[in-house]
């Protein structure tokens, strides 16, 4: 049975989980707009150095070579936008993981601890049910690590697939570049 100061203790535990998720939170979030503030930053200042180059082309010739040039290094900056932006996105769900991961696991412990003091206290003749019972944790724990073991391939697989694109981007711009 749990005591009012065990239950106290339990909501303080969830509410520090709370206020450390939101601080990762933010944190995500201020990555976010810091590389937003900085690709802005860097667009603008691209965008009047190529405007100064477009006016001082002499002919037609001239101005498609500058804007093939513009092609290829377009395509590695926004292949590089994107490497950052996976980047804070996928630390900040592996922050998010972690934590709900150890809550987790604390909450089984409990729930495990739980069961074991009703089986202990299980009347004579119950063993079969606390056997039965003991055997659907097992089950659960066991599903909930394949799930997490299914989860962690599969985003491996994404950021594998994610570079592999990238990088067929940036070799194609490279490509279409060098064609003109």
């Amino acid at each position: 049975m749990l005591t009012a100061e065990q239950i106290m203790a339990s909501h303080k535990a969830n509410i520090e989980t709370l206020f450390g998720l939101t601080q990762k939170a933010f944190e995500g979030v201020e990555k976010l707009v810091e590389l937003n503030v900085q690709a802005t930053k860097a667009a603008l200042a691209e965008t009047a150095n190529h405007a100064q180059a477009v006016m001082g082309v002499k002919d037609a010739q001239e101005l498609l070579a500058l804007q093939a040039g513009m092609v290829q290094p377009l395509a590695e900056k926004t292949a590089a936008y994107s490497r950052h932006l996976y980047d804070i996105a996928s630390a900040a769900g592996a922050e998010l993981s972690k934590t709900f991961e150890g809550q987790a696991a604390d909450a089984q412990k409990k729930f495990v601890g739980l069961v074991d003091s009703a089986a202990n206290n299980a009347p004579a003749g119950s063993e079969t049910a606390v056997a039965v019972m003991k055997s659907a944790v097992a089950a659960a724990t066991n599903a909930y690590e394949s799930v997490q073991k299914a989860v962690k391939q599969a985003s491996d697989m994404a950021e594998t697939n994610f570079n592999t694109v990238a990088a067929s981007a940036v070799n194609a711009s490279k490509t279409a570049t060098k064609k003109r």
